[in-house]
């Protein structure tokens, strides 16, 4: 296999129920991901954006912080929903 990656939807609620992350905790969860996916030998991690919902809407930060904490791991965008 050349080739292995996944792609998240980031989503996240207001943090008040049962298993509902808020978006701090989506984030770090995306780290902790990507980090273990890169020990795993996966070598893509994508981040689908959507601007009016609760989702990532700023994808930058989060590429950045994954890129800093991992070593062979290529991330990027999946898709951006602009509607």
């Amino acid at each position: 296999m050349k080739g292995f990656g996944f792609l998240s939807f980031g989503h996240y609620g207001s943090g008040r129920g049962p298993g509902d992350p808020d978006a701090r905790q989506s984030l770090r969860d995306a780290v902790e991901i990507a980090e273990g996916a890169d020990e795993l030998g996966v070598n893509g991690a994508y981040f689908r954006v959507h601007h009016y919902a609760r989702q990532s809407a700023s994808p930058m930060p989060l590429l950045s912080a994954i890129a800093a904490r991992t070593r062979n791991i290529e991330v990027g965008t999946g898709v951006i929903d602009m509607r």
